[in-house]
């Protein structure tokens, strides 16, 4: 197995250490409204205090994700969205924002279609840090770490409140930028109250690796940021973002007030 990478979101974590603060994550689905139009929204996402974007690749069975994500998906390929267009629009986030972390978020089909040398190397060309593959089972992740880490891409897995002790240190081992904890079961989308289960996990969590943990599904209120930044080292908000590009409107300016207010609740 290579060493593990060293990319934009291995510093982004140290220099947050350094500073004595939370990572704000933001998910935004690529193509949605259009392809054109997300690397402004992105903008909007960093200058509201986005520190890291998890670019969502459309799919058209995104079985982790609720309803708010799947219709973005939906108008994201209908919108012509495809995996190889994404890999351009990153190339031009990334001309924009030289430094923003960029994982990216998809499912295991689009990436066996494209071929994982393949996607290895034009996602590192892009510009991309990291690929988060929320189907591939952790038991049979190792030939696409190998892959990614030669590449120098980060390969980043999710834990659930379900997962063993036996499949955290799984999740450990393959790995590397930050560690994806489900707050609770089920698909991803907005909740009135944050699980109860996401601070047992941590500790779970924080006692197989050393890694940064960020916390994601269900996060949608400065509350809840405030109350995941007690124990995890980032937050990661998605269908909030995602529902505002829905309704339309000034997105750009109403994505950056967006998440400037949740990422008040970094510092409440």
């Amino acid at each position: 197995m290579p060493a593990k990478p060293a990319t934009r979101i291995g510093r982004l974590f140290a220099r947050l250490r350094g500073e004595g603060r939370k990572g704000f994550i933001g998910y935004i689905t690529a193509g949605d409204p259009s392809l054109e139009r997300t690397p402004a929204l992105v903008d909007s996402l960093v200058k509201g205090g986005v520190d890291l974007i998890e670019l969502g690749v459309p799919f058209s069975d995104p079985i982790a994700d609720g309803p708010v994500i799947q219709r973005a998906s939906e108008r994201a390929l209908g919108a012509g969205a495809s995996l190889r267009k994404v890999l351009g629009i990153a190339a031009e986030i990334r001309r924009r924002q030289p430094e923003t972390p960029l994982l990216l978020f998809t499912y295991l089909n689009p990436v066996l279609r494209y071929g994982l040398e393949p996607l290895a190397r034009d996602a590192a060309a892009a510009g991309i840090d990291g690929l988060l593959l929320t189907d591939l089972s952790v038991e049979e992740a190792a030939p696409v770490v190998d892959v990614m880490w030669r590449h120098n891409i980060d390969t980043v897995f999710l834990a659930a409140p379900t997962s063993t002790e036996q499949r955290l240190h799984k999740i450990a081992k393959y790995s590397s930028g930050f560690v994806y904890l489900i707050s609770r079961t089920g698909v991803t989308g907005e909740r009135d109250s944050l699980s109860s289960q996401a601070g047992a996990l941590a500790q779970a969590m924080r006692r197989v690796t050393d890694m940064p943990l960020a916390v994601g599904f269900g996060i949608s209120r400065p509350e809840h940021v405030a109350a995941v930044a007690g124990f995890a080292d980032a937050v990661v908000v998605g269908s909030a973002f995602v529902r505002t590009i829905e309704k339309g409107g000034a997105l750009e300016a109403e994505l950056e007030s967006l998440a400037r207010e949740l990422s008040g609740g970094l510092s409440a």
